[in-house]
């Protein structure tokens, strides 16, 4: 990619941004190498980076970046067996502990961020030489005194011996013999030896070695003569300790050595690290959000911001380019945002091939470009002699001579500064050429034939900048597909031009002119009206996918409640074959303990005809063959008679009868079902007598409603199983004006009579119920009193 167009942009500007977001040197010279990159692939990993930062500061903020200093030269040169100096020994301990805290900080992180975490596996935590340097050097850069036993020994013996001198030092200034030998009455240092200021016409009263003397001369400093051999043992002293001192930072600079390509490692991750959160910290502050990249040179941009510009009065656009068409022009009054809708496309491609976020609306798309070119502004050079025209057409040669079809092009004011006519032909020949290797363009123009130029080419779409007249001002808005005008007159009009002469302009344009303008504006009426059109179909559209699916979602409902009636309606034929032949059992019971052993013969007779009544009773139960009359015509079927549904087992009533099918009315639901499933019970025909005859559990047989039994065996059946009975006995026992029955159920574990007694407590049609008498079961029965 070519450098200049970076400075064109001001890409180096977004490079500023984000240098200030980093926490270390070596974090910041990343970003000042920063450069956008056209490999697709690299380009996902860099986003990817981002996001994956993103992640990590959206639920943690504060990121142990701090701590982080640049020792690279400081660890090249101890692996050249230099000995490094306390302060710098004190840098690479604190990039030590930032490395060992980030990494901890990683690990423990609940987020999938396999790029980072990657990353930070790389680091290598080295806790011995983290351990010595803090036992060696202290907080304000200085070898502490215990990092070795003899520099311990050596600091306390160098304490002992300054305060015997200052000991010495005080009596000499207490002494009244020496009073008026004083310049003043204080100890000073004068290379390394304690000395005494003293006047100068005493400086032989004094006994002791002159070191120095104050610049008028009137002061010397001399070293008493009693504490001399103290600060010769002082000197030694202070050798002493700087020969242990250096002895020490050799022998950690050494062990530094050793950890050379370790440290470098560590130095590389930790500012790549830092480089990742910066990107993030930039991504937040600007309220950016991650594009969605593309390879098939599509650029959708909603809400688009210019980052450079305020956040409190950038004005968001929508940029539009490469799906419907591949060359955008963008007409308009100058400053009224043209340039900055070519630099926000611009630089918004340079920031994601560099991996960063856009400032723009979410789901926004971005395609990679190969190469991005710029012609904005005056590039004409008065060294080189060259016109604002000459500029211009030198760097669309350059373009023209490298662009291809994977590229972005951006002109402002293309064909500008020569004759308006040839330059309007220029531009267009030379946007026929870019349209023709599929070149993804976007270019400003005040020249009204390429208005009409884009109507008239597949592929190039118009596009203007909102110009307010009442105002005066522009409104940086970006409207796609309307192309706009110079309002020269209005805006002349306005600023107060005389009118007269604002008429004669107007009669001065020539017809074609006006024609053409006329002519644009009946254009976008029309495609004003057509993108109505379009948008009130779309809503249409949106409608009716709407009420397919809340159609979709009724069929779903409807066929489960069906169903569930199906199930329950099992169940219950379930729960009555179970009873029929725990009846049967029961029967059979007791009609063998009426014979005695001896009449085996008789008692045989007597169990098989009981079977044999039980059966006739089940098939009254299970079948419809006795109480049906099949189907055989639709002239026997009319809406409102009540049939019977086969292969639903419900009972239902006819809405509607067509040529194969009937519409039947089944509780909540209404189904269309063949004329061959429907019967018609014989309780459901025209002055039929006969009626069906319900189950009753504790009579053993099958009866009228009119003579329902005062007594209902449940044992055996589960809670729900029982409800299903007692709800079909009390209504059978209401219908037959009964007051009072007994339900037995039996003692057991008592489950079964506490869910038929709470069942019963909340049954509308119960008024009272009451434990059994002894005669009547006792507690392994209920008396149910009705309303």
């Amino acid at each position: 990619m070519d450098l200049s167009v970076l400075r064109t942009l001001e890409y180096h500007k977004v490079q500023g941004m984000l240098a200030h977001r980093t926490s270390s040197v070596i974090g910041r010279e990343l970003v000042e190498q920063l450069t956008p990159i056209s490999n697709y692939a690299e380009v996902q990993l860099r986003i990817q980076e981002t996001e994956e930062a993103r992640q990590i500061l959206d639920e943690y903020p504060n990121v142990p970046l701090g701590g982080i200093r640049d020792i690279r030269e400081m660890v090249r040169r101890a692996q050249l067996n230099a000995i490094l100096e306390p302060d710098e020994i004190l840098a690479i301990g604190s990039t030590l502990y930032a490395a060992r805290r980030l990494k901890t900080f990683f690990n423990n992180l609940p987020l999938h961020i396999p790029l980072l975490t990657a990353l930070v596996t790389q680091i290598t935590v080295i806790p011995h030489i983290e351990s010595l340097i803090e036992n060696t050097i202290n907080e304000h850069g200085i070898v502490r005194d215990d990092a070795s036993t003899e520099l311990t020994r050596i600091r306390r013996e160098i304490r002992v011996s300054q305060a015997r001198v200052k000991e010495k030092l005080d009596s000499i200034l207490r002494s009244s013999e020496y009073q008026k030998l004083f310049q003043d009455t204080l100890v000073t240092i004068r290379g390394d030896r304690y000395v005494i200021p003293i006047k100068q016409e005493y400086r032989t009263s004094f006994p002791g070695i002159i070191h120095d003397q104050s610049a008028s001369g009137a002061t010397v400093f001399i070293e008493p003569m009693a504490i001399v051999n103290l600060n010769n043992d002082i000197k030694q002293l202070m050798s002493a300790d700087k020969t242990e001192v250096e002895r020490i930072l050799r022998m950690v600079s050494g062990k530094v050595g050793e950890a050379a390509l370790t440290l470098q490692t560590n130095c590389n991750v930790l500012a790549q690290l830092d480089f990742s959160c910066a990107k993030a910290k930039l991504s937040i502050d600007m309220r950016a959000t991650k594009p969605l990249l593309n390879d098939n040179g599509i650029v959708e941009l909603h809400q688009a911001r210019h980052p450079l510009i305020d956040s409190d009065v950038v004005v968001p656009i929508d940029i539009h380019l490469g799906k419907n068409f591949n060359i955008l022009i963008i007409t308009g009054p100058n400053t009224g945002g043209k340039t900055v809708s070519l630099k926000t496309l611009g630089l918004f491609a340079m920031m994601v091939q560099a991996g960063l976020y856009i400032p723009a609306a979410s789901e926004s798309k971005m395609t990679i470009f190969q190469n991005i070119f710029a012609d904005i502004g005056d590039e004409q050079s008065i060294e080189q002699s060259l016109s604002t025209f000459s500029g211009h057409m030198t760097n669309l040669v350059k373009i023209l001579s490298k662009v291809s079809g994977n590229d972005l092009v951006l002109i402002d004011e293309i064909g500008a500064g020569t004759d308006p006519q040839e330059g309007a032909a220029l531009a267009m020949s030379i946007l026929e050429y870019l349209l023709r290797i599929n070149s993804r363009v976007i270019v400003t123009t005040h020249y009204s034939e390429l208005k009409t130029f884009a109507y008239s080419r597949h592929g190039i779409e118009n596009a203007s900048v909102e110009f307010d007249i009442q105002t005066l001002r522009p409104t940086y808005r970006l409207l796609l597909g309307v192309p706009g005008g110079s309002n020269a007159f209005a805006i002349s009009q306005r600023l107060g031009l005389v009118e007269s002469i604002i008429i004669r302009a107007q009669e001065l344009l020539s017809k074609e002119h006006t024609e053409m303008e006329t002519v644009l504006n009946t254009l976008e009426e029309k495609k004003r009206a057509y993108v109505q059109l379009y948008e009130q179909i779309s809503q249409g559209k949106q409608q009716l996918l709407s009420d397919q699916q809340d159609l979709s979602l009724e069929k779903k409902r409807i066929e489960e409640t069906k169903n569930s009636i199906m199930a329950k309606a099992r169940d219950a034929a379930a729960l009555v074959l179970r009873n029929a032949r725990r009846e049967a059992t029961d029967i059979i019971d007791e009609l063998k303990a009426q014979f005695s052993v001896h009449e085996a013969k008789n008692r045989q007779q007597a169990i098989d005809k009981a079977r044999q009544r039980l059966k006739n009773s089940l098939d009254n139960v299970d079948t419809d063959d006795e109480i049906t009359i099949n189907i055989i015509s639709k002239g026997m079927l009319k809406p409102g008679l009540s049939v019977y549904v086969t292969t639903l087992r419900q009972k239902g009533t006819i809405l509607a009868v067509g040529d194969k099918e009937v519409s039947v009315q089944i509780g909540i639901l209404k189904v269309n079902v063949p004329l061959s499933v429907c019967v018609i019970r014989e309780e459901d025909k025209p002055n039929n007598t006969k009626t069906y005859k319900p189950t009753d559990n504790s009579n053993r047989q099958l009866t009228s409603i009119k003579h329902i039994s005062r007594e209902i065996d449940i044992r055996g059946t589960t809670v729900e199983e029982a409800e299903v009975i007692l709800d079909k006995f009390i209504d059978d026992a209401v219908l037959s004006n009964l007051t009072e029955f007994i339900v037995i159920h039996g003692k057991g574990t008592g489950a079964l009579r506490k869910g038929v007694r709470a069942y019963l407590k909340s049954h509308r049609s119960v008024r009272d119920i009451s434990i059994g008498e002894v005669n009547e079961g006792g507690d392994g029965a209920t008396v149910v009193k009705l309303i």
